[in-house]
């Protein structure tokens, strides 16, 4: 992997991971795009990349993440993460054997774009509109909600929001606190990803990984440049989103990824 190939694709984790359109497929069609061939370095790059975009988060929202006097704040998280830990390991060799199938992953970016365009009619009367607000049980059905986005191409980021909806949530709170909950799910996943599937399985092709990562000087600064540059482009698309999203709602979002979907399935039918 070139530096130029790791910026780009830091890009577009950093500007999709917090969208709900998906960054799992934005990052395969882009590597697809690029003719980068699978493989567990690709795998792991793509994941260690989500560290950039966990801590622009932590950044962005810092005074909540370290007021240690709202204790509440960390327990509904907790709570509301551990519907992705569970079915995360459940179904997780079901995941992988999705994600290379890029007709399908593009498929469910059409049919999620549609339910984007009719989510602003569903939900009209919010009555929560921070945070603090949200009970506990609130909270765990939205991680429920959250476990959508085990389908690659559904977007974690849109079936929390959804999901946060649905309890009552409006828009801003829906998707601050689909932020908030991004951070113990990813980091969970970018830890078990790299830690435990690779360390603790000792699969020969993660292993072969790993080793190629550490190989040398230039990959480890690969490593590095793509977490700085996810890092940035996240902080600016998170605080673009909140205030599109605040005034224009999910249609905008919904026709991208039916356009974008459509153009892949094209493209992927043929390749």
């Amino acid at each position: 992997m070139s530096i130029l190939e790791a910026i780009i694709l830091a890009i577009v984790e950093g500007l999709t991971e917090y969208l709900p359109i998906s960054s799992t497929a934005h990052m395969g069609f882009t590597a697809a795009l690029m003719g980068m061939e699978e493989s567990e370095y690709l795998k792991m790059f793509q994941v260690s990349i989500q560290f950039g975009a966990i801590l622009s988060i932590v950044v962005l929202y810092w005074r909540k993440f370290f007021d240690f006097k709202n204790l509440f704040f960390y327990v509904k998280l907790a709570i509301a993460v551990i519907p992705a830990l569970v079915l995360g390991k459940l179904l997780d060799d079901k995941i992988e054997a999705v994600l290379g199938n890029q007709i399908a992953i593009s498929t469910v970016l059409v049919l999620g774009g549609v339910v984007l365009l009719f989510v602003d009619k569903w939900f009209k009367n919010p009555k929560i509109t921070d945070e603090k607000q949200i009970p506990i049980k609130k909270a765990f059905i939205i991680g429920f909600w959250q476990c959508l986005a085990m389908m690659p191409g559904t977007s974690r980021s849109a079936a929390s929001i959804i999901g946060g909806l649905t309890q009552g949530l409006d828009r801003k709170a829906a998707a601050e606190f689909s932020f908030f909950l991004a951070v113990p799910t990813m980091l969970a996943v970018t830890v078990y990803s790299i830690f435990v599937k690779t360390w603790g399985e000792g699969t020969a092709n993660a292993q072969k990984g790993y080793e190629m990562i550490m190989a040398s000087n230039e990959n480890i600064l690969i490593f590095i440049i793509g977490n700085v540059v996810a890092f940035i482009v996240a902080m600016i698309a998170v605080k673009s989103f909140i205030s599109v999203l605040t005034k224009y709602g999910f249609k905008f979002w919904g026709w991208y990824r039916i356009i974008i979907g459509i153009a892949l399935l094209v493209f992927f039918w043929n390749y």
